[in-house]
């Protein structure tokens, strides 16, 4: 192979020894490029023998695509566009010009570059060997993520093979189920009824998928779907059956207290007798206890093992995860490891929210096409047979997952009306145009802000901000709401819990989200200048340390307090223990738990947290403070979901109004090869 001459100036590789060669990585590494664990990977590479600089350099750029959220290292992308895939911004920042990605490697073919990898010892081209690195096609993948890849894609082929068997009266049984939540057009058969469809489907498969935006009722769908398996399994199993073991569960606490209050209130009401097509008998075999999945696969400290895996598998029949926008590669893969063979698993998620903040985009790879429908004929006629619909406009090419596949399309929490919905959908399709529209609207439920102290502190504090009006007879706050609370202590009339839960749920009504952790528009400065902007308004006592009202989200996985990544609990005076600070988490059984402050090793305050912490949660008033400069991270997505934060109000802070239509336009794409191995594969000209 007739190998292209490095430029000496730029890596330095040449003939010498790795350790020089380095130099240029080094370089990368110390500007925030490259993290130190890819470095130290290609010195590993080059521990066990390997001296072709191109081999390493790639393998640095492997693992870095990982620490960024992909799979793999798509080689043709790389080509093609170097300074997109691989997140360094066109103009090179701090870094000299030839010493951009697309300078070193211009003299590089796309086959040259496989040759390279294909000689060499440290990469293996096939699913069996042991090398550190693989290449399937143009897909360079660290060995691990390419096994969990593979494994995932086999876990869902092997289920869509599992059919159930159902009764000859399962239309009548979801007309009772679902006609009194649809609208006279989806009575009369005019229009799709999509949560009907979703329950159809779910119920014949081993695996099936529910996707929808915020309000669209995917919650609504999954415990009337869960009826219907229980009436089924009872009916079934005769006098002394006991009914379906059902499990479910969230990636964060907080998305696992948001699902278990939803399906509390839900069940309350059936028992209550205000769901009449839900026997009361049939809801007590529903659980409303939501597991996060470390607690439900039984994290082990300092591990990335499970206790229940494919040897010691969930005791359930049907598992259910929400939020599944949020479950990264690894955490998928061992997830369906220890769902039994033969139990049911449905996810639920939006799949343009943004994705997992560590490797992969599972739910993203699996709906890309959901809004075509892509079902074919035998589908179609399952549906129709089941609930009358006609999915012809929504046939297509689409392979045996995607028939599992159901998008919910209608809001029924943003009215006509509203603006958080317009701007929500205006965002999701990248219309600029009419988002700019509802920018300048701000009025009812939006507001769009400048920097100005003035306005930023009347945000923060009271929720106030030009255009905002009462939703519904309720007002907006800030957070000197919660903090008078904190402030007045625990009333003669209450119980301490009973405060505590006031607490939490009056700094529920508010929060300020960031699309990036630096700076003065990030997270640590935004905490910052609300701590302090509190302090001098008398509401806290200080804005270091700990003092009551400070609100706090754990970092990481704490099992001696049993704890989890992205709880978030408030420092207030404990009264039994004559008023010694304690931190009061809400956990998803409905508890609340009191941690001692000096028990927590990693929090950090959240007065301000990034949009990827905040997802699985909803505020009553969100809102969105957006950097003075551009930032790789303003993506569509991002606006997206800090947007669906929002159940009442939302205000966004802008410092650069042309960012936030950069942002629109900038959709995020991560590498992997999950689609394919699915059979999953865009559609033609003629098709689309």
């Amino acid at each position: 192979m007739n190998t292209p001459n490095y430029a000496p100036t730029l890596w330095q590789f040449g003939p010498a020894p790795l350790p020089h060669a380095l130099k240029g990585l080094e370089q990368y590494q110390q500007q925030g490029w490259l993290r130190q664990l890819d470095l130290a990977f290609v010195r590993l590479l080059q521990q066990q023998g390997e001296h072709n600089p191109m081999v390493l350099m790639l393998a640095a750029l492997a693992s870095h695509q990982v620490g960024r959220g992909h799979i793999c290292l798509d080689l043709n992308g790389l080509k093609r566009k170097p300074e997109w895939v691989l997140g360094l911004p066109p103009q090179g920042r701090a870094f000299a010009a030839e010493t951009l990605p697309q300078q070193w490697l211009a003299p590089w073919s796309l086959p040259q570059l496989t040759e390279a990898l294909q000689q060499s010892t440290m990469v293996d081209a096939s699913d069996e060997g042991s090398a550190p690195l693989v290449l399937s096609g143009e897909l360079l993948y660290l060995r691990r993520y390419y096994e969990y890849e593979v494994q995932v894609a086999a876990a869902f082929n092997a289920r869509l093979q599992q059919r159930f068997e159902l009764p000859d009266d399962l239309p009548q049984r979801l007309a009772n189920l679902f006609d009194p939540l649809k609208d006279a057009d989806e009575r009369a058969g005019t229009t799709v009824h999509w949560q009907s469809v979703a329950a159809a489907l779910a119920a014949r498969s081993g695996v099936s998928v529910i996707s929808g935006g915020p309000g669209t009722g995917k919650t609504t769908t999954v415990v009337r779907l869960l009826a219907l398996l229980q009436s089924l399994a009872l009916e079934q199993q005769g006098e002394e059956g006991s009914g379906l073991r059902i499990q479910l569960a969230a990636p964060t606490g907080k998305a696992a207290a948001r699902l278990s209050e939803s399906l509390s209130g839900t069940l309350s009401a059936i028992a209550a007798g205000q769901v009449a097509e839900i026997p009361t008998a049939i809801a007590d075999l529903i659980p409303a206890n939501v597991a996060t999945l470390h607690r439900l696969l039984g994290a082990r400290p300092d591990s990335r093992y499970f206790r229940h895996n494919s040897a010691n598998p969930l005791h359930l029949d049907v598992l259910v995860v929400d939020e599944a926008s949020m479950v990264d590669l690894e955490m998928m893969a061992s997830l369906l490891a220890a769902v039994p063979a033969k139990a049911r698993l449905i996810l639920l998620g939006d799949k343009d929210q943004l994705s997992s903040v560590e490797a992969g985009a599972v739910l993203g790879d699996l709906c890309q096409f959901a809004h075509q429908g892509r079902y074919q004929a035998d589908s179609h006629g399952f549906v129709y047979r089941a609930s009358g619909y006609d999915l012809s406009p929504w046939q297509g090419p689409g392979c045996d997952l995607e028939q599992q596949i159901v998008m919910l399309r209608k809001s029924h929490r943003f009215g006509a009306d509203s603006g958080i919905g317009q701007l929500a959908a205006a965002v999701n399709g990248g219309d600029v145009a009419a988002a700019r529209l509802q920018l300048q609207r701000s009025q009812g439920d939006l507001a769009f802000i400048g920097p100005e102290p003035s306005q930023f502190d009347a945000l923060v504090l009271d929720g106030k901000a030009k255009g905002l009006t009462e939703r519904n007879g309720q007002q907006s706050h800030g957070y000197r709401h919660y903090l008078t609370l904190v402030n007045q202590g625990c009333g003669s009339e209450q119980t301490e819990a009973q405060w505590q839960q006031q607490v939490l749920d009056a700094f529920g009504q508010f929060q300020l989200l960031a699309a990036v952790r630096e700076g003065d528009w990030g997270v640590s400065g935004l905490n910052q200048r609300v701590a302090s902007l509190l302090l001098r308004q008398g509401l806290i006592s200080d804005d270091q340390g700990w003092y009551a009202g400070r609100p706090v989200m754990v970092m990481r996985n704490d099992y001696s307090v049993n704890l989890m990544n992205g709880d978030v609990g408030i420092c207030l005076p404990f009264a039994a223990d004559d008023g010694q600070l304690r931190v009061i988490f809400p956990m998803p059984d409905g508890s609340l738990k009191a941690v001692l402050p000096s028990r927590l090793s990693a929090v950090e305050t959240v007065f301000a947290m990034t949009v990827h912490k905040s997802q699985g949660s909803e505020f009553t008033h969100t809102a969105l403070a957006l950097p003075d400069k551009p930032n790789p991270v303003l993506t569509r997505e991002l606006i997206y979901t800090g947007i669906t934060r929002a159940k009442r109000w939302f205000s966004m802070v802008i410092s650069e109004p042309d960012l936030v239509a950069s942002a629109i336009e900038t959709q995020t794409e991560r590498a992997s090869g999950m689609s394919a191995r699915l059979g999953i594969v865009a559609p033609t000209k003629s098709q689309s």
